[in-house]
């Protein structure tokens, strides 16, 4: 029985992604809520696949993925997002993950990239591998938060969507001195001067929901 981990913290996320393995009938499933319960869970067993989503409290799934692979770096990885693949695809697939699926994907796409992906493959999307291809013949136009670290990116993040520097501390495990350093060489890479243009920049380009 192949067993998959499947971290979301959204319930109804998860029971679907049950309900839609279980239909196959060949896997075994467990689920968590959070970075830190992803990492536990691995530590006290073995599975054949991840199911990471990106927006996971305290510890965000770029991060679990750049630990994982450190410690398990034959785990395979599936990363499932609410985010455009042109956003956050190409950091996942860098962190190592063997694969990239939006959440508003049909199920059945869904069971077609885990079974590519543990058949020892990797799964991209046709869009992305139309967007991947024409990078190579085109020169593509450079980002601001391209140029963020995964950590800096995450905490531009969780400050666009209103949280305080004490609560990203407290999430992430790290000082407020170390977050308000974050939040320094943030607004120094973006060139922005306050919280408010880094919502709107992260809003504009797809980074977090505007609602």
């Amino acid at each position: 029985m192949i067993k998959i981990l499947i971290a979301d913290d959204h319930p109804i996320i998860r029971k679907g992604l049950i309900q839609i393995l279980q239909w196959e009938g060949e896997y075994q499933t467990s689920e968590v809520e959070s970075g830190e319960k992803v990492l536990e869970k691995l530590f006290e067993e073995q599975f054949d696949l991840l199911l990471l989503d990106i927006n996971l409290p305290g510890i965000n799934g770029l991060e679990v993925l750049k630990t994982v692979k450190q410690s398990n770096p034959t785990l395979a990885v599936l990363v499932l997002s609410i985010h455009p693949e042109d956003q956050y695809a190409i950091r996942a697939l860098k962190g190592g993950a063997s694969g990239y699926l939006c959440k508003e994907s049909a199920p059945e796409e869904l069971v077609k990239a885990i079974k590519k992906i543990l058949e020892g493959g990797r799964y991209i999307s046709n869009k992305l591998a139309d967007q991947l291809a024409d990078n190579l013949f085109e020169s593509k136009t450079f980002q601001l938060h391209e140029d963020l670290s995964d950590r800096e990116l995450d905490v531009m993040c969780r400050i666009a969507k209103g949280h305080s520097l004490t609560k990203i501390a407290e999430d992430m495990v790290l000082s407020i001195k170390t977050i308000s350093t974050y939040r320094a060489r943030i607004l120094e890479k973006m060139h922005f001067d306050n919280n408010a243009e880094m919502t709107a920049y992260s809003i504009k380009n797809n980074l977090i929901s505007s609602v």
